[in-house]
């Protein structure tokens, strides 16, 4: 199948879920997983050396900028330009080495800011993200064109796939930068160890929606990259609905905090329903099966150890 494959962005949170896959899934391959100490994506011309080095059949880019909403509401600049130089450069470098596929992911916040849910791939289209990231989505949402114009032009086989709202270990829990399952959990057990009898949350607890373990996107990753050869995207995420409410209470009952949740409701709510339709990765025989309160317990577990021997950030 492949016989070398490099993954940009293996450091991340992401690339330490997909990196073991992929070593499970290619036994037979030389991974090459490199991280921003390795090489610099930014720096013009680092990609185009780091492909024509490395030599692969195969790249999975994981390198992304990436950050909580209030982060992107700081600088969108920064979350646009950075991305869409990473992603511009390694896919003309893939393609000019001589790599026969690469397979990247954006994020479900470039779908436009009015679609309905749930969310099909048929909508990306339809009108323009939500404001508050659109310097990241917009970037991220280029790789669709960057897939389509280099297979048209090419030949140049390229997948991307949309993950959901995805957590779990290794993730950012940096509460400046953090998305909020890594927020809550860090909050929720920093509170506990306190011993706080509130947390207060934002809104009313309505809204919903549609969030995914790494570990089942990680577990789609293999497939993707040996079966998958189309550069129509498609989402990867659990597909289940679930109110903001009851993301709080089980992130509560899987960290042990005891005490109250008060909700402070003259906070936004934000967009009221934002869930996913996965009948397109249903239809190919995937899934992503783990449960939110067995992927909240996994996460919180490792950030508890993490927080202990420095591993996480802070």
């Amino acid at each position: 199948m492949f016989q070398r494959i490099l993954i940009t962005g293996a450091t991340g949170f992401l690339g330490h879920h997909i990196v073991p896959a992929l070593r499970a899934a290619f036994p037979g391959a030389e991974l090459v997983p490199v991280g921003r100490r390795d090489a610099d994506l930014l720096e013009p011309g680092a990609p185009a050396r780091l492909l024509a080095d490395v030599k692969p059949d195969a790249v999975v880019h994981l390198a992304a900028k990436s950050g909580g909403i209030q982060d992107n509401r700081k600088r969108p600049a920064d979350y646009f330009y950075e991305n869409l130089a990473m992603n511009t450069a390694v896919f003309e470098a893939s393609f000019r080495s001589g790599a026969a596929k690469l397979l990247t992911l954006m994020g479900g916040c470039s779908y436009p800011s009015k679609a309905v849910s749930p969310i099909g791939e048929d909508q990306m289209w339809n009108g323009f993200p939500q404001i508050e990231s659109a310097g990241y989505s917009v970037a991220k949402k280029m790789m669709l064109v960057q897939s389509w114009a280099y297979r048209v032009q090419h030949g140049f086989n390229s997948v991307v796939l949309i993950p959901g709202n995805v957590y779990g270990e290794w993730d950012n829990f940096n509460l400046e930068q953090s998305h909020v399952i890594p927020a809550l959990v860090r909050r929720y057990i920093e509170a506990r160890d306190r011993g706080d009898a509130e947390i207060v949350a934002w809104g009313t607890g309505r809204p919903t929606r549609d969030f995914v373990y790494a570990g089942d996107i990680a577990a789609t990753i293999p497939w993707f990259l040996a079966n998958h050869d189309s550069s129509d995207p498609v989402n990867i995420s659990s597909g289940t609905r679930i109110t903001i409410r009851e993301l709080a209470e089980t992130v509560a009952r899987t960290t042990g905090f005891a005490g109250r949740i008060a909700w402070d409701t003259t906070k936004p709510d934000g967009q009221i329903d934002k869930i996913f339709d996965v009948s397109r990765l249903h239809a190919l025989g995937l899934s992503c099966p783990t449960t939110l309160e067995e992927g909240l317990r996994r996460t919180a577990q490792w950030f508890e150890r993490a927080r202990c021997d420095g591993t996480v950030r802070l």
